[in-house]
């Protein structure tokens, strides 16, 4: 029976969708550090991770006969996806399961700081009645610059809008802008606009230390900051200092550049007892309905990849559908360079079978063609598909269906 891996606490309908695809399961609540990882893979076929087990090379080196890794999450710059599709490895993650859970959050926080809800909040618990108005706004009118316009942040321009706010945006891509929402040229010009600003940018090398003490020096006096995307793309000594001067007049921050790996775990940080800054533990889509809905995506894109050979939203590998129904299928990941499919398709001739349907796609260093064929599939020419010598992996899935 294949085994699948499930570290960081995966919804359990991710367990029900593997285990009915034959897969023995075990599910662990926390993360697991490199040499812990790669005990624990022996004999695992699919692995599925959140965002703080790190999938390196070295883990990948030391399980060659791993299918496919599933990042229960929206990002994937805790796996080396160039190592994986060397070694023939298909990564999928959840790119839109929790946009919802994190939109939100973002418009509760901006509320919750424009009306100074935090610290009102305190000083009740402490025992002192402070019913005041002073420093406490509407959100309706006022400008929302959102940075990073991808899937959370367009959503997030709709919700904002209908909320009565004006939105601007900044993404280093041409972005369709929706609604009333206007782009902006240059990030310094949205800084200098905007009243609240939060970022919504993806894991890239290139946005590390995005954000520091020139970006919040350009913001307006007394604007409000979120951060819900990345930890190491904000400088978390420049948002304290921004804070204690007074020039930002709160902040929102779910995720740090290091982050405690289990649960009870201490948590340390320089913006911890600020007045009007909301620390939260990485939580943003972690809904019931987000991590439900993960765990579903996921597990069904690995099912779908182990079974049929699907790379479809893959984030390592080219992206390759094939229906139909034939006598067996078999799929080639290889190197791209000319005349592959054509040695395929001659060894396939060779041993009298016919092509029925085949669908090649390349990225990058790689292809992948999946091909099914009139008969069962014969084991020498099996052997020689995979004696290739720009064959990275074969997989052969048998009788297709309908």
């Amino acid at each position: 029976m294949p085994r699948a891996l499930l570290l960081e606490n995966i919804d359990p309908v991710a367990t029900e969708i593997l285990g009915s695809a034959g897969y023995e399961v075990e599910s662990l609540r926390g993360a697991l550090d490199e040499a812990d990882l790669i005990a624990a893979l022996d004999g695992v076929d699919l692995l599925g991770i959140r965002s703080k087990t790190q999938v390196t090379a070295e883990v990948l080196r030391s399980r060659p006969a791993l299918e496919a890794v599933g990042a229960f999450c929206i990002g994937t710059n805790q796996i080396d996806l160039t190592a994986a599709a060397a070694a023939g490895v298909a990564v999928f993650n959840a790119p839109y399961s929790n946009t919802r859970s994190v939109v939100e959050m973002a418009i509760a926080e901006i509320i919750i700081l424009a009306r100074r809800l935090v610290d009102r909040d305190r000083s009740l618990h402490a025992g002192t009645w402070d019913k005041s108005a002073a420093g406490s706004h509407e959100i309706r009118g006022r400008t929302l610059g959102i940075i990073g316009y991808g899937n959370i942040g367009s959503q997030l321009s709709v919700l904002a809008e209908a909320l009565g706010m004006r939105v601007i945006f900044y993404d280093l891509e041409d972005k369709l802008a929706l609604g009333n929402a206007e782009r902006c040229n240059s990030l310094d010009e949205l800084l200098e606009r905007a009243e609240t600003v939060t970022l919504h940018v993806d894991g890239r090398a290139g946005n590390a230390g995005l954000f520091g003490a020139e970006q919040f020096a350009r913001m307006r006096p007394r604007s409000l900051f979120l951060n819900l995307s990345r930890g190491f793309v904000l400088d978390h000594e420049a948002l304290r200092d921004s804070i204690l001067s007074g020039h930002i007049a709160g902040a929102a921050v779910d995720v740090f550049p290091h982050e405690p790996r289990e649960q009870g775990d201490e948590f340390t940080s320089v913006l911890r007892g600020l007045p009007n800054v909301i620390l939260t533990p990485h939580i943003g889509g972690s809904t019931q309905e987000a991590q439900h809905d993960i765990g579903r995506f996921v597990a069904g894109k690995l099912v779908d990849y182990t079974a049929t050979g699907t790379t479809t939203l893959s984030v390592n590998l080219p992206t390759v559908v094939l229906h139909g129904s034939s006598a067996d299928r078999f799929a080639l990941l290889h190197r791209n360079v000319p005349g592959v499919l054509a040695r395929v398709d001659a060894l396939v001739g060779e041993h009298g079978l016919n092509v029925d349907a085949q669908v090649l796609a390349t990225r990058g260093e790689h292809g992948y063609a999946v091909t099914d064929v009139s008969a069962p599939l014969p084991a020498d020419l099996l052997a020689g598909l995979a004696a290739l010598p720009e064959a990275v992996r074969l997989k052969r899935f048998g009788p297709r269906g309908g």
